[in-house]
């Protein structure tokens, strides 16, 4: 009898009972074919015995022999106390919690295999909690390594093994890689492959299992790895498939805007500038990444491309996580734009109404051609004339439904993405596959180099001098105030006492104070007094991550710095260093530092290229927390190392270009194996 088609098992799957079917979803299985995915976490070897005389403390052993004496023992606390022999010798079982049926099943005179550690006892060897069978004399042992998969509470380990060996004895296993592409690439087929994974046999080499080197485990890294570009280049596909409108750059109001710029494009802006309008004038949607480090001049580009639309009389949406950063925003476009003509909006949603309704009616209209706010924007009485481009900055940070609500304010308008983390190659390879790319790895003339320097608590008073001179000789400092997660409440008393005891500790000082709980006309209040130098030092929490230019801040302290993020602390040093005067960033710790806070402050004080913090940032993190909320809708790798299996994600990407090519069947097969229907959903 052959391998039955998936679909004839997903009805038995689906005849699970429902408490099952739960616990099963849970481990993210919902299809037959999850369960042949649901590889080991590792083994236990029951393919031989050890006689009790033999068997050495300290090592996992399995043993077998009859229970001699069976007891509830009550002091020191209750427990079922057994005395198991084999003729070699003799050792104690001890449950600590235990159930009536155990006590039944394991009574004297029994033939029972035990699994466990064995360690000293007082008077005998002894196991505690073993995993325990009744057998037959002479019972056979396993043939292959018994695997140990993640579970759930309720799902005990014999019940998924059941599940998956009958799945992998019904399931059709056979190859969704063409024998050439798999001869090529010296891969190991993949129904041998699972098979091994699921029930090595006992000489199996253990480093390789355990590494996930073992070719076996090298062939699903890569078909996993190939679901995930296959899906990312349909999507591409897809996306171009689309008509959106056409936005040459007429070169009018552009022109007019980099004449009265008072500094000139880096090439590496120019270089961006010209893929995006390259996308724009093309009649499907662009979609585009546009990533480079803090400062290195992203905004401007944005509004140069905005200008493209507004030439063509179709209009721009740029949406920015934080009331800060959108507000900033705001006001460097309407800088820029509103000189040549181009109305600019204001949409956050803490307006007050009036203002709120006129905003919204000249946005309906058509008579302002750049909206600029936070979600705010993509709520449904939030109405375009003609959206054009929709901006999305910091992008990482928003989900995919927000972003899919912007992009359907309008008829397929082209995307421009944002990203002032720089995002690795592995990862962009991966993950934001289905984007075109346009990178600034340059800094604009101007901006210096910043120090940094690892300060620990104890001399804070150092830090102290060190702000009060750089303020007192005319510059301006930042104090950004500890993370703590757990509270926002917590963090806001936090930075108000922190604000009242540098007031005191400066009193010659102007000292200002910024929060997420300031009402938004406060936070532009405080922040504009900042820009105009009349606030000397800034006391704020990271509501200053991203977007605040003010280039006479040459120092910045953060203050426990061992508590934020690499990512984080990077971008808040790219608040300084942003005009003539020498700059340092100084790192403020608290000790002890755990091993992984040592490692990130070393990585910042030695590293100033965001790109390789970027790396450093992956490498401690892994992909799930870097990629924040983009996370929703993008299922992330379960196998595959982007760090270690570099050299798989490259033999994907170019096999996935060859099987959509040559081979479409097997490409649909792949994705069906590995994603069912949730490919669909992976991008907008």
């Amino acid at each position: 009898m052959g391998p039955t088609p998936a679909s004839h098992v997903q009805l038995s799957f689906a005849a699970l009972n429902p408490a099952l079917a739960g616990r099963l979803a849970r481990l993210g299985i919902r299809t037959p074919f999850d369960l042949v995915l649901h590889l080991p976490l590792r083994y236990e070897d029951e393919t031989r015995l050890t006689p009790i005389g033999e068997a050495r403390p300290g090592q996992p052993v399995q043993v077998e022999g009859v229970v001699v004496s069976n007891d509830i023992v009550p002091r020191p606390r209750r427990q079922l106390v057994l005395r198991v022999s084999d003729g070699s010798g003799e050792l104690v079982v001890r449950y600590l919690h235990f159930y009536p049926n155990q006590v039944r099943s394991l009574a004297v005179g029994k033939r029972v295999r035990l699994h466990g550690e064995l360690r000293q006892g007082f008077l005998a060897p002894e196991m505690v909690h073993p995993r325990a069978r009744i057998v037959a004399p002479g019972e056979p042992l396993p043939i292959t390594l018994t695997p140990v998969y993640p579970t759930t509470a309720g799902l005990a380990q014999p019940v998924l093994r059941k599940l998956i060996d009958r799945c992998l004895a019904e399931l059709d296993l056979s190859d969704t890689l063409p024998s050439s592409l798999r001869a090529a690439h010296r891969l190991a087929e993949f129904e041998a492959s699972v098979r091994f994974l699921h029930a090595p046999p006992p000489d199996a080499d253990e480093s390789a299992l355990g590494e996930r080197t073992h070719p076996a485990w090298r062939r699903i890294k890569f078909d996993e790895l190939l679901a995930q570009q296959l899906s990312m280049r349909l999507h591409y596909r897809e996306r171009r498939a689309r008509v959106a409108p056409r936005l040459p750059d007429r070169g009018t109001l552009t022109r007019r805007l980099i004449d009265s710029l008072p500094f000139r494009l880096t090439p590496a802006q120019e270089r961006a500038l010209a893929e995006i309008r390259r996308d724009m004038a093309e009649a499907h949607p662009m979609q585009r990444l546009l990533q480079g480090d803090v400062g290195s001049g992203k905004t401007i580009v944005a509004a140069l491309a905005a200008l493209q639309a507004a030439e063509n009389g179709y209009q721009t949406a740029i949406m920015a996580p934080t009331e800060i950063l959108a507000e900033q925003h705001y006001r460097k476009f309407a800088q820029w734009l509103e000189p040549l003509g181009v109305r600019v909006a204001w949409l956050a949603g803490s307006q007050k109404k009036r203002v709120r309704k006129e905003a919204l009616e000249q946005v309906a209209l058509g008579e302002a051609l750049v909206a600029v706010g936070t979600h705010a924007l993509f709520q449904e009485e939030v109405r375009f004339r003609r959206l054009g481009l929709a901006v999305i900055d910091e992008q990482h940070r928003f989900g995919v439904h927000q972003r899919l609500a912007l992009r359907l304010k309008g008829d397929q308008p082209h995307q421009l993405m944002m990203s002032a983390t720089p995002i690795p190659r592995t990862l962009a390879m991966s993950y934001y596959a289905d984007l075109d790319v346009s990178v600034i790895a340059e800094l604009p003339p101007g901006r210096t180099p910043v120090a940094t320097r690892l300060v620990a608590d104890a001399r804070r008073d150092e830090v102290i001098a060190r702000v009060r001179a750089d303020c007192l000789a005319g510059r301006q400092a930042y104090w950004v105030c500890p993370l703590i997660e757990e509270s926002e409440a917590l963090q806001l008393q936090t930075a108000l006492e922190t604000f009242e005891r540098l007031k005191n500790t400066f009193p010659e000082l102007k000292v200002g104070l910024i929060h997420g709980r300031l009402k938004p006309e406060d936070k532009a209040r405080v922040m504009e007094a900042f820009q105009r130098g009349e606030i000397q030092l800034l006391v704020a929490t990271t509501v200053i991550e991203v977007g605040v230019d003010v280039p006479n801040a040459s120092l910045m302290v953060i203050d426990h710095a061992e508590r934020m993020g690499l990512s984080q602390l990077h971008q808040l040093r790219g608040r300084v260093g942003r005009g003539a005067h020498k700059s340092m960033c100084i790192l403020l710790y608290g000790t002890p530092l755990s091993g992984a806070a040592r490692e990130r402050l070393r990585v910042l004080y030695q590293v100033s290229d965001g790109f390789e913090i970027a790396r450093h940032d992956l490498r401690l993190r892994g992909p799930g927390e870097f990629l924040g909320a983009r996370q929703s809708g993008v299922p992330l790798l379960r196998f595959a190392d982007l760090e270690r299996d570099q050299d798989l994600l490259e033999a994907a990407r170019e096999v996935a270009q060859e099987m959509l090519e040559r081979f479409p069947d097997h490409a649909r097969r792949h994705l069906e194996r590995w994603m069912g229907l949730r490919h669909h959903y992976l991008k907008v």
